[in-house]
């Protein structure tokens, strides 16, 4: 298991969700992704693409100017 960042800062739907769909891609399961967004949407868009495509989401982070969504890569 390895942990990876991906910045997502300045993107607006459904930007943040192909990005980290495609990150995701290059990872193994198991593997910890910290998506950093500023477009509060993907406090929906993403938890809901994870359950859809069997990921799971470790937390959020709101800190008011950036979110950082953990995401584990599930099979």
């Amino acid at each position: 298991m390895s942990g990876y960042e991906l910045d997502a800062r300045r993107m607006l739907c459904p930007m943040p969700v192909i990005k980290t769909q495609n990150k995701v891609k290059e990872l193994a399961v198991g593997d910890i992704l910290s998506v950093i967004c500023t477009d509060p949407g993907v406090l929906s868009d993403i938890p809901a693409w994870a359950r859809i495509n069997g990921h799971t989401i470790l937390g959020h982070q709101d800190n008011g100017d950036e979110i950082t969504i953990i995401v584990m890569v599930g099979s």
